[in-house]
């Protein structure tokens, strides 16, 4: 399920839980870049965001690796942050937030108002959507257990109709100092005088097909590692912790390229699987030059860079785009066999152009089931 549930942590705290990060150029408004993340897995109509977290989009030009580099981009230490924190919820669901902008300057908005709050460049809103994510997600697990692909078509959506808590920022690019090429995450924090990472998140499955399975790892079989991973910068993993992940997405993006029976792509110069370094270095890549793809954009600009030829789009990801059978594609036969679908080509109640973008949140959603 794309980042929802990614990890004990988040299953033990759902409000901090990231369930998806979309980062595209505006529809609706040329110039100017969307930032979604959507937390709160199963989220009720009547939900609020939490007062105890700061939800932060950060934002950093990036820089062509040379070829021998593990992944295509590097991030330069220049960094644009957005910082959302909000009010304890009032009576009828009443709440206030505020989204700092980099230049330090306050947006103030409400929940639930469509119009959300604007000034400085920036545009807010948050509030219960409908979650946009598509994927057969017992498929997708009943393909690791079996070793065989299980997609069928059709697919089923996974408790189609849930609902996520949504938090949408929409920035004049002018705002970014001129940057054309980003790469853009998503974080939930602890709010007060010690921060501390709770959430990440960059790419869709990263964590849960990539990092989740442990059984193909034969260094770090009995190791949860995704918590970890949470913690760590993702612009910048940290020494300790590296050789692990290298491992663990070694052995799993090895399994998902030989379902089809054969090793499609090749290895990289220091023996790891070729998608490993790009999976690692996990942020979306968006070009601000280029207009909204509604969909093909997403992993365009790393695919293109791998194969040292130009990209064509956006890159980014937006909310329409099916991205997971890009993902499983990919991992699969490298874009170099049939698309390997999941049987699930669109949500039920799909995005729209104008903002907040997000379908309005369903008002009897399904239940989650009582493992989760």
């Amino acid at each position: 399920m794309s980042d929802h549930i990614s990890g004990p942590r988040a299953l033990a705290d759902p409000i901090a839980d990231i369930t998806d990060v979309y980062a595209f150029p505006s529809p609706q408004r040329p110039g100017h870049l969307v930032l979604v993340m959507n937390t709160l897995p199963f989220a009720k109509p009547s939900d609020v965001l939490s007062d105890g977290l700061i939800y932060r989009f950060r934002l950093r030009p990036l820089t062509r690796n040379g070829d021998d580099e593990p992944a295509p981009f590097r991030a330069r230490p220049e960094e644009f942050v957005f910082d959302c924190v909000f009010g304890s919820g009032g009576q009828g669901g009443e709440q206030e937030g505020t989204c700092h902008t980099p230049a330090g300057d306050a947006v103030g908005f409400r929940l639930n108002d469509e119009q959300g709050g604007a000034a400085h460049g920036v545009r807010a809103f948050a509030g219960p959507r409908w979650d946009p994510f598509i994927m057969d997600a017992p498929a997708a697990l009943k393909t690791i257990a079996t070793g065989r692909l299980a997609f069928t078509d059709p697919g089923a959506i996974f408790l189609d109709g849930k609902n996520v808590l949504s938090l949408v920022v929409e920035v004049d690019t002018a705002v970014l100092g001129g940057a054309e090429l980003v790469g853009v995450i998503a974080e939930t924090l602890t709010r007060g005088k010690f921060n501390v990472r709770i959430e990440r998140t960059g790419r869709p499955e990263v964590k849960n097909m990539m990092l989740a399975p442990k059984q193909f790892d034969t260094v770090n079989r009995d190791l949860e590692i995704r918590d970890l991973y949470n913690m760590e910068d993702a612009f910048h993993l940290g020494p300790s912790y590296h050789a692990a992940y290298r491992a663990r997405m070694n052995a799993n993006l090895a399994f998902w390229d030989g379902l089809d029976g054969k090793a499609d792509w090749a290895t990289a110069a220091n023996g790891d699987h070729r998608l490993t370094g790009l999976m690692l270095a996990d942020f979306l890549v968006v070009d601000l030059t280029r207009p909204y793809t509604e969909t093909g954009s997403f992993l365009e600009i790393e695919l293109a860079a791998l194969a040292g030829k130009e990209h064509e789009t956006c890159g980014g990801r937006a909310l329409n785009d099916d991205v997971i059978d890009t993902i499983f594609t990919q991992l699969v036969n490298a874009g170099n066999g049939p698309v390997v679908r999941d049987g699930v080509d669109q949500a039920t109640k799909p995005a729209s152009r104008t903002f907040p973008y997000l379908a309005a949140p369903n008002p009897d959603p399904p239940e989650p089931p009582e493992h989760l």
